[in-house]
Order: structure tokens, then C-alpha cells, then sequence
């Protein structure tokens, strides 16, 4: 899974950046300290392998994981040079969704490119930016099908679903707000637009609103967030990155003083996988023990297609059991005798926290 940290110079997001993926990533309070794009992986937190992990005495222990790009704040103006944005948004094309971090916090020794944050136009400014560089991608795509069209007379419903979509960008709204038959936006998806990308809306707070305090500028966020069906997660960039430097068994202490139950990644991570759509199924053995991360729904086959393809195109059945039942039980062997470990075939739907054994033809 891919994350694409998006947002206005000096919101946080190099702070948060570096807070999720410990890389060092330079984060200073002015604008444009970010020169370089950034990339980080995470390891998705899951305790659910650590307990399979000692149950098999496992010698590897694999987990799912996160790759983060945080790139350089994007201004007004952005999608035609203004600032160093608009270099790097080919970095975040690829992401399966994006964070769009908002400064929600006073601080007079970090600069706001507006004077001061407000939250509604700082929002509207990066989803005109990233308008705007679809528009200009669009644009091309249909110049390009118009030729061609001259030659292929099948490309007409492609073309006006292409300008149709660029009226709704030119109307100032994101692309995923697009309202259209399944099939449609299946091809819109194609397009690979980044206004059409998920968002989940990160609040950058003060220390006393992550503790619970109200804030006016949260609430305008979750109203923008749900005109969108779109997620808010409220963190504190500079809380993160203090907890990024404590060891493990310091954190529940230090995040417990001051009044947090989870973590900003914790937090992150949760939204992502509900907004994707997004489950894990576990593999377990002597050898290794693994989480898989697929879309809800997938059937049997394709979640060993994860695995392995030969376990795809060879499959023949899935020996499953839920993880709460293995630990009920305590074994794989006593959930074995009670007959606890289904035989599951082709038309199986996998569900979150299924530990699975499969079956294949070679």
C-alpha cells in the first residue's frame, strides 16, 4: 500500500513524515526545507503475528507494510511551477490514496504561507492545485483521442467521457466526486488523476486538542471530509514524532500522560485500510509467519495468488480457521480434533484475520 503525504509548506507533513517512518527527512519552519521527495516504508503494527510468532516459535516474522512519499508543500500556483510542488507530484501519481495533512495549530516560530492557518482555503488550494494538473493531463489525452478518432470511430464514447470528466474538474471538483454508473468510473480510475485519488484528511493539532480539547478548525475539516465520504484523523505531528523516539515500553507511559489512547500511526494505518477497503489474512509456520494485506472480498485463490501465483493456478482448497479461534483453542492441532478448521474452496471469501493453510496442484 502506497500513501502520498500531500499539503500547504510548514502544515507538518515532513514532522509527520518522519514521525511514521523514523527516515530523517529534513522538517524545518520554513517554507520549501523540502527539496527532495521522501520515501519511507512502515511496518503495519499487528499483534496478532507476534502471538503466532511464539505459538510456532517461528524463525521469520513478516509483516504487512506501508509505503509513505511525502513531497514538498504545494502552494497556489503549484500545478503551473510556483514553488517545488508541482516537481514532485509524479511521486504521489502511483498512490493508492493520499494524506492531505492540515495545519491546525498557532505558532508563531512556523511560518504560514497565508499568514494563518484556515483550514477551508488551505484545503481548496491543494485540491485546485491537484485540479489543475489533471486538467492539464486531461487536456493532452484529449487532444490525443481526437486524432485518433479520425481514424477509429469506436473512440467517440471515450472521448466524450473525457471531456465530461473535464467538466467537472473545471467546475472546481475533485474527480472522486464524480457520481457515475460502475463502469464508468472504472474508466475514470484508468485515468490515473490524482484528484481522484482516496483522502483521508490528517487535523495537525495542538498538544491539547490531541489530549481532547475542542477546535473549531477540526470541525471544519470533518464537515469538508464528509461532503467527500472522505475520513479525518486528528494527530499532533510534534507529539508523533516524541513518541518515534521513545523505546517501546516508554510509549504507552509517555502517550498515557498525556491523555492519547493510540498512536497517530495506529490511527493512520486504521483509516487507510477502511478506506481502501483493505483486510489482512495470516499465513503461519515453523518457517515463517505473515500477514497478507487484500481488498474485502477476495476469494481463496486470489489471496494465494498474494502468497505465491502457482498457489493461484494450481489451488484446490484452503484450510482456514479465524485467529480468535486458534487462540480459543490454543493450537492448531486441539482446533483440529474439534473440527474447527474448515476446508474452505474456490468461492471462498477471505476475511480479516483468517489464518490459512493452502492447498495446490504443482
Amino acid at each position: 500500500m502506497k500513501l502520498g503525504i500531500v499539503g500547504l509548506p510548514n502544515v507538518g507533513k515532513s514532522t509527520l513524515f518522519n514521525a511514521l517512518t523514523k527516515a530523517g527527512a529534513e522538517a524545518a519552519n520554513y517554507p520549501f526545507s523540502t527539496k527532495e521527495a521522501n520515501f519511507g516504508v512502515v511496518a503495519v503494527p499487528d499483534e496478532r503475528l507476534h502471538v503466532l510468532e511464539k505459538l510456532y516459535r517461528a524463525k521469520k516474522l513478516t509483516t504487512a507494510v506501508i509505503e509513505f512519499y511525502d513531497i514538498a508543500g504545494l502552494v497556489r500556483g503549484a500545478s503551473k511551477g510556483e514553488g517545488l510542488g508541482n516537481r514532485f507530484l509524479g511521486h504521489i501519481r502511483q498512490a493508492a490514496a493520499l494524506l492531505h495533512v492540515v495545519r491546525c495549530f498557532e505558532d508563531e516560530n512556523v511560518a504560514h504561507t497565508g499568514g494563518a492557518p484556515e483550514p477551508v482555503s488551505d484545503i481548496e488550494t491543494i485540491n485546485l492545485e491537484l485540479i489543475f494538473a489533471d486538467m492539464d493531463a486531461l487536456e493532452k489525452r484529449i487532444a490525443r483521442t481526437q486524432k485518433d478518432r479520425k481514424g477509429d470511430k469506436s473512440l467517440q464514447g471515450e472521448l466524450e467521457l473525457l471531456v465530461r470528466v473535464m467538466g467537472h474538474l473545471e467546475q472546481g471538483l475533485p474527480a472522486r466526486t464524480l457520481d457515475w454508473p460502475k463502469e464508468e468510473m472504472a474508466f475514470v480510475k484508468s485515468l490515473d488523476l490524482l484528484s481522484f485519488k482516496p483522502v483521508i484528511y490528517v487535523a495537525n493539532v495542538s498538544e491539547d486538542v490531541a489530549a481532547g480539547a475542542e477546535d473549531a478548525r477540526v470541525e471544519q475539516i470533518k464537515a469538508i471530509a464528509a461532503s467527500e465520504a472522505a475520513e479525518v484523523v486528528v494527530v499532533c505531528a510534534k507529539i508523533e514524532a516524541e513518541v518515534s523516539e521513545l523505546e517501546e515500553d516508554e510509549r504507552a507511559l509517555f502517550m498515557q500522560a498525556l491523555g492519547l489512547e493510540t498512536s497517530g500511526l495506529d490511527k493512520l494505518i486504521n483509516a487507510s485500510y477502511r478506506l481502501l477497503d483493505l483486510i489482512s489474512f495470516l499465513t503461519a509456520g515453523e518457517k515463517e509467519v505473515r500477514a497478507w494485506t487484500i481488498k474485502k472480498g477476495t476469494k481463496a485463490p486470489a489471496a494465494a495468488g498474494k502468497v505465491h501465483s502457482d498457489l493461484e493456478k494450481g489451488f484446490i482448497r484452503a484450510e482456514t480457521i479465524h485467529y480468535d479461534t486458534l487462540m480459543a483453542c490454543g493450537t492448531m492441532a486441539r482446533a483440529k480434533e474439534k473440527g474447527l478448521v474448515k476446508a474452505e474452496g474456490k468461492e471462498y471469501v477471505v476475511k480479516d484475520g483468517d489464518v490459512i493453510h493452502f492447498l495446490f496442484n504443482v
